[in-house]
């Protein structure tokens, strides 16, 4: 697998310590800014093309009356997404990204895991492929999100699949579950986990994921082999990337996590990947809307990054 360019992030470092200002006076800034370097494989890394692609699926396990809303949902967020009216629109507007929606099979939901394996392992593949195909080979960075009425009880169970624990530990009000409802998640997830054996990222995708989880690890392998930073969006989205951690400890090396979400788990998830994400809203839409706030730092990043004047070239010192 593609390899972080230490030579590039190097110079990006040297770079940082003789700008205008005190070393390290930038903090995560300056990180962000090596960070793109290393992947980049330049020192002076741009975002020139920043790519934001969300993908929907639909899932069968919303019939065990997990969520708030119907399944239909989910097509309706997908129509309004291409309209222009959600909040990943405008967000994308300002941080200067492209988006895309990529709806997967939306008539045929996932099968339900309590019962069944949610996907066969072609599903997966398909899948995972479509992920791959998104990946547009001339951006600078790939920001994800998804869209799925009932994904973050799908997310509760690949994260307990990935990490371990019950599922109490993972599972939240994803869409606003509380009381009864709240307590339907917890069984179906244990119930999911009870009936399931899992080893490999296409074993525990094939077990519990939908198609956008899938589509949305494709998308990370292909990112990672053309060396483009991701920018993940909150614990939907990283719970499917954490997936990838069960073939390959580094596979999210080339990752940020944009943002914690308010979701409970979230929290949890980003400590086991032990990854630091760039904010903390107390967001919890999904969609991307988290990964795609975040861009606004990363370009604050690497505006200082190559905009500053060097002590030499300002004459101090």
């Amino acid at each position: 697998m593609t390899c972080f360019d230490q030579n590039a992030a190097d110079a990006a470092r040297a770079r940082q310590d003789s700008l205008t200002k005190p070393q390290g006076s930038l903090g995560r800034l300056e990180d962000l800014a090596v960070f793109m370097a290393g992947w980049r494989g330049t020192a002076r890394p741009a975002l020139d093309r920043v790519q934001a692609v969300v993908f929907a699926g639909n899932h069968g396990i919303v019939g065990q009356g997990i969520t708030p809303f119907p399944a239909e949902v989910t097509e309706a967020m997908v129509r309004n997404f291409r309209n222009g009216g959600a909040a990943i629109n405008q967000i994308c507007t300002v941080a200067g990204a492209d988006l895309q929606v990529i709806d997967l099979d939306l008539a045929q939901p996932t099968a339900d895991f309590t019962q069944s394996p949610a996907m066969t392992t072609a599903e997966v593949t398909s899948a995972m492929q479509r992920g791959a195909e998104a990946v547009d080979p001339k951006a600078d960075l790939l920001v994800l999100g998804e869209m799925g009425i009932g994904n973050s009880t799908v997310s509760a169970a690949l994260a307990a699949a990935t990490f371990g624990g019950d599922a109490a530990d993972w599972v939240g009000p994803g869409t606003g579950a509380a009381g009864p409802m709240l307590a339907e998640k917890v069984r179906v997830v244990s119930e999911g986990l009870a009936l399931h054996s899992t080893r490999t990222a296409i074993d525990t995708l094939a077990a519990f994921g939908g198609r956008e989880q899938a589509a949305i690890c494709g998308a990370i392998l292909r990112a990672r082999e053309l060396r483009i930073p991701v920018m993940l969006d909150g614990f939907i989205c990283c719970a499917a990337a954490a997936v990838l951690t069960r073939d390959d400890k580094q596979a999210l090396a080339h990752c940020l996590i944009g943002h914690e979400s308010a979701e409970p788990g979230h929290r949890r998830l980003i400590a086991a990947l032990d990854m630091h994400p760039v904010l903390s809203l107390d967001m919890r839409l999904g969609e991307g809307s988290g990964a795609a706030v975040a861009v606004l730092i990363l370009r604050a990043a690497l505006a200082c990054h190559n905009g500053m004047a060097t002590f030499a070239e300002a004459g101090i010192g």
